[in-house]
């Protein structure tokens, strides 16, 4: 029941702090909004009061309302598979994919090559090599949640929009496989050796199983649609099969030597989006039903996300500081990557200058990576999750406000009368700099 409580009212602060905004005349989306609320509603804000109801008073009671955020998150890669229609693909397929995998590469290199000497400069003991290598993979990971709430909230059109979410979306596969080479070498620095089978084998697996799972829950869900006759029980089944994919993906089976069939949920809900956008004659009026049905399980999903921030990380110096530097370095490997690659593809002049900028959030998938990380070690391990955490916080809270105002400056955003000289200022910045 306290559960119950602490989601209602998070969801109602979350709805509270979006008005705040537009009285305060705050031009941040309504993502920033969310995670604003969800740091106030958190265990280092209201959660401390130890209120029962009054926000989550313990990180154990946000992980009793995180099949909230699984689910959450299923239907935001959902959502972004719809994007990847046929005739669509055609046109940016190519050049979506050739920007995702060099912007992410481009990231980790970057943030490896400033980590590194960092380590040299800082010392071993501040600054371990395997660290530093592991968040350079970190890196390479984009928050496809955060993206795709702004582009929804400002219906944002054109063909900066049009390359952005199937980048993001291409940016899990790529992520994977770049973190599971680096954290391979990174434990083989660590005493170990480098495995073949989990550096090489067990992502391609994954990713493999996990495009192929999508695909089959999505043609069985456009059979199944067949069989009704209204577009509201076709919508219930829609959401009943996004929610067993969700759970499917959870499954491990183990093949022997090491190797090991696992699915990224993200991927799974990506390709079942995917194949029901291309196959169902119906997928066009229902997304369009669940926008409407999913708003608030999103709303709720970034108000825990802002919750489990842990303002605890600046207690840390070396936190800071090497934080601080992955933050600048991975944002100079997004820009610089997705420009040049932009250029090379021969995109229009807009989507080169604000591209990179739309890819700085970060979050979930990078988090996931985090989990895994641990395995370098009690220090290692925490050294990781608190720069990451302290990167994510930043990224959070600036990174979906970067995304609207690159929208808006690419021109792919209805712009308002009173948000006219806010979107001058932003197009001016980069003339000044230069």
């Amino acid at each position: 029941m306290q559960s119950l409580l602490s989601i209602a009212f998070a969801l109602f602060a979350g709805l509270l702090m979006t008005r705040a905004f537009k009285k305060l005349n705050l031009k941040f989306p309504d993502v920033t909004a969310f995670l604003i609320a969800g740091v106030l509603v958190g265990p280092y804000a209201l959660g401390a009061l130890n209120v029962p109801g009054l926000g989550f008073d313990t990180m154990a009671s946000l992980d009793a309302v995180g099949s909230f955020s699984t689910v959450a998150l299923g239907f935001i890669a959902f959502d972004i598979g719809n994007e990847f229609r046929l005739g669509q693909l055609k046109k940016t397929g190519k050049t979506a994919t050739v920007i995702g995998i060099v912007q992410a590469v481009a990231a980790t290199l970057l943030v490896d090559a400033a980590l590194v000497a960092l380590h040299f400069l800082l010392g071993a003991d501040r600054l371990p090599l395997p660290v530093a290598i592991t968040l350079g993979a970190i890196a390479s990971a984009t928050a496809p949640a955060a993206t795709l709430m702004v582009v929804r909230q400002y219906k944002a059109k054109g063909p900066l929009t049009d390359l952005l979410l199937p980048i993001v979306a291409l940016d899990d596969a790529v992520g994977l496989v770049v973190f599971a080479v680096s954290f391979g070498v990174a434990q083989a620095m660590e005493g170990g050796q480098v495995n073949a089978v989990s550096v090489i084998l067990n992502p391609l697996i994954q990713i493999a199983c996990s495009l192929v799972l999508g695909a089959a829950m999505g043609g069985l869900l456009t059979a199944l649609e067949k069989l009704f006759f209204s577009n509201k029980n076709r919508l219930s089944l829609t959401i009943a099969f996004v929610v067993m994919t969700i759970a499917l993906s959870g499954l491990e089976l183990p093949l022997g030597g090491g190797a090991k069939i696992a699915f990224s949920s993200l991927l799974v809900c990506m390709m079942l989006g995917t194949t029901f956008c291309n196959l169902s004659e119906y997928s066009v009026d229902i997304m369009n039903r669940s926008e409407q049905w999913t708003a608030p399980l999103y709303a709720l999903f970034f108000v825990i996300s802002g919750a489990r921030l842990e303002l605890s990380v600046f207690r840390y110096p070396s936190t800071l500081l090497i934080g601080l530097v992955y933050i600048l370095v991975r944002c100079a490997g997004k820009y610089l990557g997705a420009r040049v690659s932009s250029t090379l593809m021969g995109c229009d002049e807009k989507v080169k200058k604000y591209l990179g900028v739309t890819l700085f959030p970060q979050a979930g998938v990078a988090l996931g990576m985090v989990v895994t990380a641990q395995a370098l070690g009690g220090e290692m391990g925490g050294m990781i999750r608190n720069i990451t955490l302290f990167s994510v916080l930043v990224y959070e809270l600036v990174g979906p406000l970067l995304t609207k105002q690159s929208l808006m400056a690419a021109g792919e955003v209805a712009v308002k009368a009173s948000d006219q000289q806010h979107r001058a200022r932003f197009q001016k910045k980069p003339a000044r700099a230069q």
